[in-house]
């Protein structure tokens, strides 16, 4: 082997370019468009809680403050969450999936469990299901894209 200082050759180091590259971080930036998308859903949301609890909708006959309990603590609970959910999801932490799953599931046991608080409807239940496998499908094919 000679010596490039000696043989006037100088060596160039070249970046390795591949197509992987690209390719392994498909599912990721699919996975982080999602959360983002729910983070804005999850403001919307957490935003329309909040409208329902300052009296901004509902009218004087039908303000906070004449619900059931039941009702008051569901939609406190989520003007809470969901704001906290999206601002997690807009940073794409691990937490902000966390708090956002915990928001999900709760909205659907509240419909399924407790049909008396927010009426029972199927269609969000049916929503928030295929959300939440929706975002377990692009987590587990952005998880193998990682390298072992």
């Amino acid at each position: 082997m000679s010596d490039p200082i000696r043989s006037g050759v100088s060596p160039t180091l070249e970046p390795v370019h591949t197509d992987d590259d690209a390719r392994t971080r498909r599912w990721t930036e699919r996975l982080v468009l999602f959360l983002r998308v729910m983070a804005a859903l999850s403001l919307l949301k957490g935003l329309w809680h909040w409208t329902e609890v300052t009296g901004i909708v509902g009218g004087a006959d039908g303000g906070f403050e004449n619900r059931a309990v039941s009702w008051q603590t569901a939609t406190s609970f989520f003007a809470v969450i969901d704001l906290v959910a999206a601002v997690g999801l807009w940073l794409a932490a691990a937490w902000g999936a966390v708090v956002w799953l915990t928001a999900v599931v709760s909205m659907a046991a509240v419909e399924l469990l407790f049909p008396q608080v927010y009426g029972g409807r199927m269609t969000v239940v049916a929503v928030q299901a295929v959300l939440l496998f929706a975002y377990l499908g692009l987590a587990v094919m952005a998880a193998r894209e990682r390298p072992p």
